[in-house]
């Protein structure tokens, strides 16, 4: 007699790319997704390969937003025997929409993959989060989409204690409407469920999750459900440091391992995809409108008459792992300028020590728009960007953090306060309009308590004195001798311009913390600079007879380029405020009667 074949289980993959995660969905924001470089074709391949060699097929719930970026991949998982199923366009908890914005939001992903792979979609999964007791309303959202199934409750801990039915596959009811529910399987340890899958199965030894397995398909009839990420088979990932420690380390830990891990669970059991289990076959997809994909950021209007050249200097010290985000970005921003500017960039490797001199030659020296240059030895941020500025050759000209911490985009808002008389605009997160994001409350103290000083040492009243996302007049702040050629100098340009009479606007902006690599900056010795600098331009404010010769000559220069340029390099028709600019910023005056700032 011919033995029964073995049960067979249920395998879902949750197909998304490293920076789409739960993870980091807070500190991430969609409108950038773009600019990261993408790994989600590697960790997807390497998936599609471990399945094949266990014989296994699986559910690929998918964000509709991927498939609309890379519909080949959603053909080629198809083609590999596999079904697909959506988890919302975008990387969305429930709870934050409403069931309108819910319903909309799951039909907008599955017209997105039916449109990739002409296959109709039946299954649902939530993209983050799992679904709650309080959350069963989205059960009928669905149900009345046409969805057959759904992947979203994980009796987590002491999830649904009091309707244990709910731990495994079951028919909900919803009307004259019914949806299946396939948990995913939780095993106990210490008296605690814990799903048999994703981060659970990388985080503890893999003794517990075999054990968990082995127990559910020896003590329950129900198919085992479990689960995983395309992610976690890339461990060559790029590393973001967006977060706390444990944010990374709910993320990194054991991505070496996971592969072997999940292999040793696909040798253990026969595993299938959610359709298999309902017996429902793929059909062809039903026509549907084209699926409008995520848009950038809207672009300015044009302006009428010639672009004005504009520079974009961005200093780059050991970001060799950032290039790739930052060609992306910087790209970008030239078609987000192009219908007012016309932009050039020049950036400039300050004496790197890893590989971002050879990055900078691989991702940049091809492209007329970038101009490279480089220090011989690590000289300072500040030292970089007088560099950039020097080496330009427009008068209008900006600075940016390579890691963008603030977004470049807004370059637009900040480029049209550059007007007639202007020396320096400057962005502002403490500016009363503008805001941080995931900024360490230790920075923001220092930063707030900086600004404090700096405003009753200075006659420039601004909110923020230390920010390198500025738009400078290259005839005024090119010649400008500075003594700090570190962070220390980027508040000294500003302090020194503002001595010698230059006009500073401040402009509200929103300042987030980094996504790749660490802050070169040491805290304790630049307070400490600060409180130095600070003394300095005190002295020099009040006793401007006793700087050096040089500095005044420096005065009389200033005043001569002004009142000689001021008539033809101030384009005042392309410098006009576009639309939409942000409120009206803070102004710092030129030398007369004292100077006050008003602020929306």
């Amino acid at each position: 007699m011919t033995p029964p074949a073995p049960r067979r289980h249920i395998l879902t993959v949750n197909l998304e790319d490293y920076y789409q995660v739960g993870a980091f969905n807070k500190y991430v924001q969609r409108n950038r997704w773009r600019r990261f470089e993408s790994r989600v074709e590697v960790g997807t391949a390497r998936t599609l390969e471990l399945l094949a060699k266990h014989g296994a097929t699986a559910t690929f719930f998918v964000l509709g937003w991927v498939a609309d970026e890379y519909p080949e991949l959603m053909r080629t998982v198809a083609a590999a025997g596999h079904e697909i199923g959506v988890r919302g366009y975008y990387h969305r908890g429930i709870r934050d929409m409403t069931p309108e914005e819910f319903g909309a939001d799951a039909d907008r992903a599955r017209a997105a993959v039916e449109q990739a792979t002409g296959r109709t979609v039946i299954g649902y999964r939530l993209a983050d989060g799992w679904l709650g007791e309080d959350d069963l309303w989205a059960l009928g959202v669905l149900a009345d989409l046409g969805f057959e199934y759904d992947s979203s409750l994980a009796p987590i801990r002491r999830a649904f204690a009091d309707d244990p039915a709910r731990r495994f596959p079951h028919v909900h009811e919803h009307g004259d409407r019914q949806i299946v529910e396939l948990p995913v399987s939780c095993g106990t340890m210490l008296g605690v469920r814990l799903p048999v899958g994703g981060n659970y199965l990388r985080q503890f030894p893999g003794w517990v999750t075999r054990r968990a397995a082995a127990r559910w398909v020896r003590s329950q009839t129900a198919p085992l459900v479990a689960y995983f990420h395309t992610w976690e088979m890339d461990a060559d990932q790029p590393r973001l440091t967006a977060g706390g420690r444990f944010t990374r380390l709910r993320h990194y830990r054991n991505l070496a391992s996971m592969p072997d891990r999940v292999a040793a669970l696909l040798a253990a059991y026969p595993f299938g995809s959610c359709a298999e289990l309902l017996g429902a076959e793929p059909e062809p997809a039903p026509p549907r409108p084209a699926v409008v994909p995520l848009m950038a950021a809207p672009r300015p209007v044009a302006a009428d008459g010639p672009r004005l050249p504009v520079s974009v200097v961005v200093p780059c010290y050991n970001e060799e792992q950032i290039l790739p985000y930052l060609r992306k970005t910087l790209a970008e921003v030239a078609d987000h300028l192009s219908d007012r500017y016309d932009v050039r960039f020049i950036l400039v490797d300050d004496g790197s020590s890893d590989a971002t001199w050879l990055g900078l030659q691989t991702g940049f020296s091809d492209n007329p728009a970038y101009t490279l240059l480089r220090h011989d030895r690590n000289r300072g941020v500040a030292a970089a960007i007088m560099t950039g500025i020097r080496g330009s050759n427009t008068e209008v000209v900006c600075s940016m953090d390579s890691d963008c911490s603030y977004d470049p985009l807004k370059l637009a808002d900040l480029i049209p306060h550059l007007t007639p008389g202007v020396d320096l605009v400057t962005a502002s997160p403490y500016h009363p309009a503008g805001g941080v994001k995931n900024v360490p409350g230790w920075r923001l103290w220092l930063s707030k308590g900086c600004a404090w000083l700096y405003r009753r040492v200075l006659r420039a009243k601004l909110h923020t004195y230390t920010s390198c996302f500025r738009v400078y007049r290259r005839s005024t702040v090119a010649i400008l001798p500075l003594r700090h050629n570190r962070y220390l100098g980027v508040a000294e340009l500003l302090g020194r311009l503002s001595i010698e009479g230059g006009t500073v606007v401040e402009v509200p902006a929103v300042l987030e913390a980094r996504m790749h690599g660490r802050s070169k900056m040491k805290t304790v010795r630049t307070v400490i600079g600060h409180l130095g600098l600070m003394t300095r331009l005190l002295f020099a404010r009040r006793h401007p007879a006793s700087t050096a010769d040089r500095d005044q000559v420096i005065r009389g220069q200033l005043s001569m380029i002004r009142r000689a340029t001021a008539p033809d390099l101030d384009p005042t028709p392309a410098l006009s405020a576009a639309p939409g600019r942000p409120p009206a910023p803070s102004r710092i005056a030129r030398p007369g009667p004292p100077v006050t700032s008003t602020h929306p």
